[in-house]
């Protein structure tokens, strides 16, 4: 479910994140730059592009870098993460999945990266209702 809230100013600063990320794409195969910026719960932004390979199969979408980086540095509280990509895109399947595992309340942004304006927000359980889950 897409809501019709307008941006917050952390939301914004992390469209504008998302966006600069996207200048450092390599999608030479698809063509397809994305960029990703996400919020930690200590206040910490990372961000992250899409990395493809000539074995399609080895890419890295935008979203699971930024997570993954952000993992990488002690930070896997995540409040929210944009995307930014032209069109406008929401995550594939596993980076829904990616997502969620750090929480279903996590804020979703996806812009149109050449018209920022046009924008969709949810919240990661409403991505991916259901979603698989280690039962301990």
């Amino acid at each position: 479910m897409t809501r019709d809230e307008p941006l917050k100013p952390i939301e914004q600063k992390l469209v504008d994140a998302a966006i600069q990320a996207r200048t450092h794409s390599y999608s030479p195969y698809s063509k397809f730059a994305v960029g990703a910026a996400l919020l930690t719960k200590s206040g910490k932004i990372m961000t992250g592009c899409n990395v493809e390979n000539a074995s399609y199969g080895l890419a890295i979408c935008a979203e699971r870098t930024a997570i993954c980086k952000s993992v990488s540095e002690g930070e896997s509280e995540i409040v929210a993460i944009a995307v930014a990509a032209h069109p406008l895109a929401s995550p594939c399947g596993a980076c829904r999945q990616f997502i969620a595992e750090f929480g279903g309340e996590i804020e979703v942004v996806c812009v149109d990266a050449e018209s920022p304006e046009d924008f969709k927000k949810w919240r990661a359980d409403e991505l991916l209702p259901d979603r698989f889950e280690f039962k301990k």
